[in-house]
């Protein structure tokens, strides 16, 4: 038997991880002089409630020695467990997964990947390899399977300000100061598992301007497509979703997808996006 693990910032809701057999061991942030577990002591309104009002929230990785108890709990009843975590560029949350590995001394049995992604691109690259378990397969064509959905996503997100990825040390202050224009938002995106600044588009085309980056990127082709937004606003969940089946694309798979609270705490309320892979 083959677990999968992942950390909490892939934002599957519990529910649904518990329902695919997707194991979740959560990161920390640190908000009001409280530690509260990722997803589980926090929702991610709250976060960005306590944003808006001018309050600050701040991320801790899994430790060692919680990835260490997690990883024996699983041996106990698993022959190898595939570690699946956000991009090592943003947390040390996969470097400490390797530490509590080595110090356990189950290298052969503890296969840790780094996605280089963060959110609802690492859920697709865990959700791929636990497909393959499902489907028969070994801990190493799990972990291709992984590794070839973070080679074919295209991901990109839209925030109202840089500024709150500048305070968590994402970004320089020249790349913020650039890109909190009035009027402009800017859009993101992975490179080399960071999240870097690509461009800088007016408010009102942000929406439009990353859906026309899917379509340049993949075509006609058919594609599964993820919303990506934080928080609950209705209006704005709404629009997104219209976007998506008005776009003209071959969406053959949809999906609205939350983003979690330490995944908030640095790309801030107003945040949202749109992910897509071939189908």
């Amino acid at each position: 038997m083959i677990a999968v693990l992942t950390d909490s910032t892939c934002d599957l809701p519990m529910e649904e991880a518990l329902k695919l057999g997707v194991h979740i061991i959560p990161l920390t942030v640190h908000m009001q002089e409280r530690d509260l577990l990722d997803w589980q002591d926090i929702d991610p309104d709250a976060v960005y409630i306590h944003m808006k009002s001018g309050g600050t929230a701040t991320t801790t990785p899994v430790a060692v020695t919680a990835f260490a108890a997690r990883y024996r709990e699983l041996l106990d009843t698993h022959d190898e467990v595939i570690s699946i975590h956000l991009s090592g560029k943003l947390s040390q949350t996969v470097e400490h997964a390797r530490r509590a590995a080595a110090l356990l001394k189950m290298e052969r049995r503890i296969h840790v990947l780094d996605s280089g992604l963060a959110s609802t691109p690492l859920a697709e690259a865990v959700l791929a390899a636990r497909m393959a378990v499902l489907n028969g397969g070994d801990a190493v064509s799990a972990v291709q399977a992984a590794e070839a959905v973070c080679a074919q996503i295209h991901a990109e997100f839209s925030v109202p300000t840089l500024e709150y990825l500048r305070r968590g040390g994402r970004i320089g202050r020249a790349q913020a100061f650039f890109g909190n224009m009035l009027g402009v938002r800017p859009i993101l995106g992975f490179e080399g598992g960071e999240l870097k600044p690509l461009r800088r588009c007016k408010s009102d085309r942000a929406i439009q301007d990353m859906l026309d980056g899917v379509r340049t990127r993949f075509g006609d082709q058919p594609l599964c497509i993820s919303v990506i937004h934080a928080g609950r606003d209705s209006g704005r969940m709404q629009t997104l979703r219209h976007a998506v089946t008005t776009s003209g694309l071959n969406v053959k798979q949809a999906r609205m997808h939350m983003l979690g609270p330490v995944v908030g705490a640095h790309v801030g309320p107003g945040t949202f996006g749109f992910m897509a892979r071939p189908a």
